[in-house]
């Protein structure tokens, strides 16, 4: 709809807004009064629209001006064509060219498509007369910047029109912004806008109307919000359809309050809303999930006097449907029925979707019949929606049976065999799949370029890479040729296989085909090099896609966090998120994430505190995986009550907890001893049909036993084993752990051989709790043999373990053994701990070797390991005992530094 501006003379077009003049850019600009001194200004005004209609004709005469003192336009045009701009022709021009009035000066210009000869002609004449430009000259000017796509000058030649009292043409403002479009600069079509309102110019009602629609289109609602005000504010009346465009895109965008506010304002402004606004609201709010809102518009419409169309049924039915709420879609789908004698196939068709998707196709089938008996046949697209419904169940026998029946009323079209075939791969079925292809040919049908990706992206998915590649390798015998997708699908089937160099060389041949790669691309072999250990080829890959200019998008960086923070590469981790924005983008939920599940697993769980609140600030929405990760990270922090509190939000907001949230939650109240709220949390999960796994039994096994409540945690161990679930080796550790700081030795030795009677294979941790309990009870003969057994399995023994060996052969007096084994560890690169250094000191000490024990003392000292008061007396005794009396000397001063250390600490 043309506005009231656009409708009249383009006298109006040319005037501008009361402005201060700027600062003039030429001799003559200041000179506003130079048109009316020499009684040109009506003149100009007439010809204004004598040009205008020029432009919008298409003629490319120049009317009354066509000649001036002999020479014509052509023969000026010739000139300027002729060659290079320079002194000949500013020379040939200044022989035969006089002084041309305004429409000559037009008709030279509007023949100009290189902006450089018609900037060289404009600015030689204005130099030559002395005269400022008329409106259509610099119109020209602009038109010629617009087709030209070159907009050097623009700004300058703005703001001499704005000093001279020029208008911009509609016409020409129209063409600015369609240019600025047509290059898909929608950032600098909105850049424009502004400027010619910098300039005071009144840019024309379609040049808003074509950009608000483009921007909308584009999703681009913040920019389109702004042209619409900037609209408003230079007085154009706006109309409903304006404000539909920009209810449309922000309800689509789930930006509900903005498009709210827009509703209410169609109503300051005295605006009815029509049923096609009605219906695009109940379409947009559905389909970001307000269907009550959608509800409301639908009944309100009716109110406000309106009849629901198709659209308005068939769009409230699939928001129902989409929802869940099945049967009241049914009663609206009746509803409408009553009312139309013909049917409404889309209505048809998304009844049959919603019946399919819930697994009804009994009821899916009536639709059919009902088609059948209203004297309609049932289209290919009913056909195709239930054939997509018994896909995704897996009913393919039935699909089969539908695929024959519908030969009787609709003839497959090329949808139909897509989604055969689709449905066909993912369950692997090749030969059956290769069938339904040649029934396709054989129906005058080929398959194009999207069946060859579906059969190749699913062929991948469904583990059948060789029948990929050859389906791939054959493609240009069935006359297609593959593309970005397709080659996209088998480069990350590859990569997933392990096949990662393979992956590249196809990359390479997608290169080299004139292919070029998108972010999901770059974003599969990333992923595929560091899942199978090639990190360095991985980052290879980024600065690779880095060179080609191929910027990354957010899925892609997120992936390359997440990778590398996997690959134990923490600080680059941090780098990439930083890197984020850098790129301009914005961090998402996924990003904070995989950021703090990063951090937390390297250590640093203390830091998703900060994150969490930075996540909160940005309006970043927490999904199910992120409310899991921050909880795991506040419980690995020691924020056991927060990350309680977190359990209570996700469940408020929608997010059912799943077995992970409930096993994290449960782990942090058992490590910090609050096992009576953790056993509550576990029955609550239990009483909402949450399988529980052993991770979650085991983490109660353990904390009810390192608080020594062992006949607790039998019944945990129990209540697991009678859920079908086999211990693993941390449930059986926790539980000998327990028994062992019991001293219930006898038990724990009992446990030990059911785990082996189970096929559960003991580990290095295994063997160090029963080898400490063994030296607990002093059966130290009993920890040697199963040092013997461990080493025998093949396991090695780790720092604790060689320690509490050392600490039961010194106790036993055995401090030859003792000895070696220690000097073993430290052969084998092993560091000793205090504990290890105490034992031998003690022990050798106790057996009288006090210079051995005093040499292991000086080694403990030189490594900075701490020694014990207890340590020190044993060895002093023995020291003087053999009259070493220098070294007890030492020893005994050492002891005086601990006492007065321990004194001035008691003080503090």
């Amino acid at each position: 709809m043309r506005s009231d501006e656009e409708t009249s003379s383009s006298v109006a077009c040319t005037t501008t807004l009361p402005v201060a003049p700027p600062r003039c850019h030429s001799a003559w600009a200041g000179n506003r009064v130079f048109r009316r001194k020499n009684g040109n200004f009506l003149q100009n005004s007439r010809l204004a629209i004598s040009c205008n209609r020029r432009f919008s004709t298409g003629n490319h005469q120049v009317g009354g001006g066509e000649e001036q003192k002999g020479v014509s336009v052509d023969q000026v045009c010739r000139i300027l064509n002729g060659g290079p701009w320079g002194p000949d022709t500013e020379r040939v021009l200044s022989e035969i060219h006089g002084k041309p009035n305004a429409e000559f000066i037009y008709g030279v210009l509007k023949q100009q498509k290189d902006l450089n000869l018609g900037l060289n002609y404009f600015r030689w004449v204005e130099n030559t007369t002395g005269e400022p430009h008329a409106s259509e000259a610099y119109n020209s000017l602009i038109m010629i910047m617009a087709t030209s796509r070159r907009y050097d000058c623009l700004e300058k030649i703005l703001e001499e029109m704005s000093v001279l009292g020029h208008g911009i043409w509609n016409l020409v403002c129209i063409e600015l912004v369609t240019s600025f479009i047509k290059s898909r600069k929608l950032k600098q079509a909105v850049d424009v806008m502004h400027l010619l309102r910098k300039f005071k110019f009144r840019p024309a009602f379609s040049a808003y109307t074509t950009l608000i629609g483009v921007l909308a289109d584009s999703g681009e609602p913040e920019s389109a919000l702004t042209m619409f005000q900037q609209m408003q504010e230079i007085g154009y009346e706006v109309n409903i359809q304006l404000f539909t465009t920009l209810i449309r895109v922000f309800a689509r965008g789930g930006k509900l309050d903005a498009a709210l506010s827009l509703l209410d304002e169609t109503k300051s402004n005295s605006l009815e809303a029509d049923l096609v606004l009605y219906n695009v609201c109940i379409d947009c709010f559905g389909k970001v999930g307000k269907v009550d809102m959608a509800w409301k518009f639908f009944h309100e419409l009716k109110t406000q006097g309106f009849k629901p169309d198709d659209v308005s049924y068939t769009s409230m039915i699939r928001v129902l449907l989409k929802a869940g709420r099945l049967s009241e879609a049914v009663v609206l789908f009746e509803e409408m029925e009553q009312e139309r004698k013909i049917p409404c196939a889309y209505a048809y068709n998304t009844m049959i979707m919603g019946y399919g998707s819930a697994g009804m196709f009994d009821d899916a089938f009536k639709l059919l019949d009902q088609l059948r008996e209203k004297g309609c046949i049932p289209s290919v697209v009913a056909y195709n929606s239930i054939l997509t419904c018994l896909g995704k169940k897996g009913k393919f026998d039935e699909a089969l049976n539908v695929f024959e029946e519908m030969k009787k009323d609709a003839k497959p079209n090329v949808s139909t065999y897509n989604i055969m075939i689709d449905m066909l791969c993912s369950l692997g079925k090749v030969e059956a799949t290769y069938k339904i292809r040649d029934d396709m040919e054989t129906a005058g049908l080929f398959p194009n370029v999207l069946t060859v990706n579906i059969m190749i992206d699913r062929l991948c998915k469904s583990g059948k890479l060789d029948e990929a590649c050859k389906i791939f390798e054959g493609i240009s015998l069935k006359g297609c040729t593959p593309d970005a997708v397709t080659y996209g699908s088998l480069i990350d089937g590859l990569g997933k296989m392990g096949k990662v160099d393979e992956a590249y060389r196809l990359f390479e041949r997608m290169l080299d085909a004139g292919h070029t790669p998108n972010c999901v691309v770059y974003t599969s072999l990333i992923r595929n090099f560091f899942r199978h250990g090639r990190k360095e080829d991985g980052h290879k890959i980024y600065k690779e896609m880095s060179s080609r200019r191929c910027p990354p998008d957010l899925t892609l960086l997120n992936t390359y966090m997440d990778c590398t923070f996997k690959a134990g590469e923490v600080e680059k981790g941090r780098a990439i998120f930083e890197h984020i924005r850098d790129c301009g983008l914005s961090p998402d939920t996924y990003s904070y994430s995989a950021l703090i599940h990063g951090l937390t697993k390297a250590g640093h769980a203390r830091e998703t505190y900060k994150l969490f609140y930075a996540m909160k600030d940005q309006g970043c929405v927490l999904d199910r995986r992120a409310y899991n990760v921050v909880i795991d990270g506040f419980c690995k922090a020691g924020k056991v009550d927060k990350a309680y509190q977190l359990l209570e939000e996700m469940k408020a907001q929608g997010h059912p907890p799943t077995v992970v949230t409930y096993g994290t939650v449960i782990d942090g109240l058992a490590k910090i001893d609050r096992l009576d709220e953790a056993y509550m949390l576990f029955e609550e999960a239990k009483s909402l049909g949450i399988v529980l796994n052993v991770v979650v039994y085991s983490s109660l096994i353990d904390g009810f036993g390192k608080l020594g409540r062992i006949d607790e945690a039998y019944l945990i161990m129990e209540e697991m084993m009678q859920k079908g679930l086999t211990p693993n080796v941390y449930t059986w550790n926790c539980l000998m752990h327990a028994l062992v700081k019991a001293q219930e030795i006898n038990e724990a030795l009992v446990c030990f051989q059911s785990m082996k009677e189970m096929k559960c294979t003991p580990n290095t941790y295994t063997y160090t709790i029963l080898i400490n309990g063994c030296c607990r009870v002093q059966k130290y003969n009993k920890a040697f043999v199963f040092w013997q057994e461990m080493q025998k399995n093949g396991l090695v023994p780790n720092v604790v373990t060689y320690t509490t060996m050392i600490s039961g052969l010194s106790k036993l007096g055995n401090i030859s053994e003792a000895s070696k084994l220690f000097e073993k560890f430290k052969a084998n690169g092993g560091i000793p701990d205090s504990v290890s250094f105490n034992a031998l000191i003690e022990g050798m000490s106790n057996a009288n070797r006090p210079m051995d024990a005093y040499k292991v003392f000086e080694e403990t000292r030189i490594r900075g390991c701490k020694i014990n008061a207890k340590t020190c007396m044993a060895l002093l005794d023995a020291l003087n005992k053999a009259e070493c009396l220098e070294q007890a000397a030492i020893v005994g001063a050492v002891l005086k530094e601990m006492a007065k250390s321990q004194h001035a600490a008691r003080s503090l």
